[in-house]
């Protein structure tokens, strides 16, 4: 997370005048009080405080997150179905076309020929025999002609019906488009919120937040898992497909949290973990409220390396187990992926994918 330095402060010299300086304190003075006679100001929040307001300020805004995570996998299937019913429409209103055509050059020879009458044309024929040859062959062009009308009205039935199924997932995809924009205003609006009361910290304050204890933030740094977890872990991933996601997750500490991102350079919660075992060849549904369903429950006592490990009521925060009551998971933008306890947030359930 950038840091935001406070605003200097200009003095009230350098080209001010002693009435421009005597307008901006009383401007202050009636801020301070509201002109209600109080005179007191609102209360400075202690660190403690702040740090309370920012971490729910985050809470909220991951919710934020998973919700715009679900609209934009929903808004990128209905963009595939619709570019599909397409380009199903098109091909099929080529092959209308080319009966059409062949449907166009019958009438025309049909009129060419003027419709003499049958018997009529046999009397005045010098070649009655042959007549009769071109007659049959005009019957079964007839019977073919009716195949191609059938074909045609056939094939306007199903361009119909793929253009109504084109429309309703346009009329999706808008309002997929809807929900992003929304929650995209959620998300930006708390994380802004949390910057600007983080701004009003002194730096260290500010780096104590969003601060690992020391055994993680050395291991986020060399980007390796610290001595005790992973394979050193007194308990086994259930499989190599699992290895694998934890030596992913292991490998990506230190990388910084971006909401909406899926790697390989930043990640939010969710984002790291379909990231992980998408390297082992599985891939995971996108938010946290679908991956919880994307394995066998298993429970806490029951936790294994590369199992998912989710926290909170609404079920908006995810992390990777690695053994010893550790998990590795992108917090907030205060911090980047770390190992940290899953005793740190409020457990609601886990699941094993492999």
């Amino acid at each position: 997370m950038a840091a935001h330095r406070r605003p200097r402060q200009r003095p009230f010299g350098g080209g001010g005048t002693a009435r421009t300086a005597f307008t901006v304190v009383l401007a202050g003075a009636a801020g301070a009080t509201g002109f209600s006679g109080t005179g007191v100001a609102a209360p400075e929040l202690t660190p403690a405080q702040v740090k309370a307001k920012v971490d729910r300020l985050y809470r909220e805004a991951e919710v934020a997150t998973e919700k715009y995570n679900g609209a934009e996998e929903k808004a990128t299937k209905a963009a595939d179905r619709l570019d599909g019913l397409q380009d199903e429409a098109a091909r099929r209103t080529d092959r209308l076309n080319s009966e059409r055509d062949a449907l166009g050059s019958l009438a025309t020879a049909q009129y060419r020929d003027g419709g003499i009458d049958p018997s009529l044309a046999l009397l005045l024929s010098s070649d009655p025999d042959r007549y009769l040859d071109g007659a049959a062959f005009a019957e079964r062009a007839g019977s073919r002609q009716a195949s191609t009308v059938a074909r045609v009205r056939s094939q306007l039935r199903d361009i119909e019906r793929l253009r109504g199924a084109a429309h309703v997932e346009l009329t999706a995809l808008e309002a997929h488009r809807a929900d992003l924009k929304r929650h995209k205003k959620a998300v930006t609006g708390k994380l802004g919120e949390a910057r600007r009361l983080l701004s009003r910290l002194p730096e260290a304050d500010r780096a104590r937040i969003g601060a690992d204890d020391p055994d993680t933030a050395r291991a986020s740094r060399a980007g390796s898992a610290p001595r005790g977890l992973g394979a050193g872990s007194s308990t086994a991933a259930p499989d190599s497909r699992a290895a694998a996601a934890v030596s992913y997750a292991y490998g990506k500490l230190g990388s910084p949290y971006v909401w909406g991102a899926t790697g390989p350079d930043a990640f939010d919660c969710s984002g790291l973990m379909q990231a992980a075992y998408r390297s082992a060849g599985i891939e995971l549904p996108r938010t946290t409220y679908a991956q919880i369903d994307a394995g066998r429950r298993v429970s806490r006592s029951e936790l294994r390396p590369g199992d998912l490990v989710f926290f909170y009521s609404g079920i908006s925060h995810v992390g990777m187990y690695v053994g010893n009551g550790q998990m590795v998971h992108a917090p907030n933008p205060s911090a980047p992926v770390r190992v940290a306890p899953i005793d740190e947030m409020p457990f609601a359930g886990a699941t094993r994918v492999v």
